[in-house]
């Protein structure tokens, strides 16, 4: 299929703050205005040669870390969180849904667009990771 009429080109979409994936996956992927954010954990910036490590043991820190990396992949793909649709959690702990709920308020509350809808989902996360968030936006 040509380029004409197959739509725009898929771009991978690789911050400098973000290291490699560990598997044959892109940390965003934007074709025409659709950008996909994949699931973002709470690791401190990427330094060469090191292992991603997460930021701290709290849910705020992690939290705030977790929306920084998804927000330098929607910047990379030339979008912003009021283009965001579609938010789904993954956290580890159902204890953690009030704190967390505080934490995303507070984050969000100078949106001036609607709300992205969101899904809150309970997961197993690698050792010392307690927030997973992933993010699907349209542009223009």
């Amino acid at each position: 299929m040509s380029e004409q009429t197959s739509g725009a080109a898929k771009t991978a979409l690789t911050p400098s703050t973000h290291t490699t994936p560990p598997a044959k996956f892109s940390h965003g992927v934007r074709k025409g205005n659709i950008l996909q954010v994949a699931g973002q954990v709470g690791f401190a910036p990427a330094v060469p040669g090191q292992p991603p490590t997460p930021v701290g043991p709290g849910l705020r820190e992690q939290t705030l870390r977790t929306f920084a990396n998804v927000e330098a992949i929607l910047q990379e793909g030339g979008a912003s969180w009021e283009d965001v649709v579609m938010i789904r959690v993954y956290l580890t702990d159902t204890a953690h849904f009030a704190e967390f709920n505080e934490i995303y308020n507070e984050f969000f509350a100078d949106l001036t667009e609607a709300p992205a809808a969101r899904t809150t989902v309970y997961v197993g996360l690698p050792a010392g990771l307690l927030v997973e968030i992933d993010a699907l936006a349209v542009l223009g």
